[in-house]
């Protein structure tokens, strides 16, 4: 079983392996994180073998059960349930009781995010934030990509809006016109992290924006008007 956390890097647990709490397993283990998972289910579990030898098959997710297989050990750990809420309203109220220095906890509802919250777990909700996510890249008509650090705050990835191409960031003045940061530039997989003001816009390049979500959406406007 898993025995005593590193001395160095960080632990996850990860119970359930749903999309969700699978495809986090596999990211964490791509960063050679050290993992424990648990699920019910004998399939999902051997092929998650394949990225950590601290796979195990349980049927019950009582205290007894989750300490025989050491996850209280872990740093962090992480209830992927959602779909079945008093299990995992169960399962984060026993580790939090163990004293795992920080319990996560997917939520299908409000409501249920409400209780684990109560419980002491932080409460992530995947599939909101992911068309949260989605539409906002629709709103905004070329972003490639955006991170939401804030309400007032996004990064973005986005494509040379047409009107810039050909103009310096000092004629461009995307700053003074929808309050937004260019934070670098990419050019055919080139990274230019420092932006001079007498940069001159190239047709394929790819921008990388700070600011909130409506500049972003009146600089849209504005490119495709």
């Amino acid at each position: 079983m898993f025995g005593k956390k590193q001395v160095n890097g960080t632990t996850y647990g990860i119970v359930g392996l749903g999309r969700f709490g699978r495809a986090l397993a596999m990211e964490l283990a791509a960063t050679d994180a050290e993992l424990i998972v648990l699920d019910r289910n004998e399939d999902k579990v051997r092929e998650i073998r394949e990225l950590t030898e601290n796979a195990y098959v349980v049927h019950n997710l009582d205290r007894k059960t989750l300490e025989e297989t050491g996850i209280q050990n872990c740093d962090v750990a992480v209830v992927c349930i959602g779909e079945q809420m008093d299990t995992s309203i169960l399962t984060t109220l026993n580790l939090v009781s163990m004293g795992i220095p920080k319990v996560i906890a997917k939520a299908a509802s409000a409501e249920h995010g409400i209780i684990l919250e109560k419980l002491g777990a932080e409460v992530v909700y995947p599939e909101r934030d992911m068309a949260i996510r989605l539409a906002n890249r629709l709103e905004i008509v070329r972003a490639l990509d955006i991170v939401q650090l804030s309400e007032k705050l996004n990064i973005t990835k986005i494509h040379v809006p047409e009107p810039i191409i050909g103009k310096t960031v000092v004629d461009a003045n995307l700053r003074a016109q929808f309050g937004l940061n260019i934070i670098a530039v990419e050019n055919n997989g080139k990274v230019l992290e420092i932006v001079g003001p007498g940069y001159v816009f190239r047709k394929d390049d790819i921008l990388f924006l700070a600011g909130s979500k409506e500049g972003l959406m009146k600089m849209s406007e504005w490119s495709n008007s």
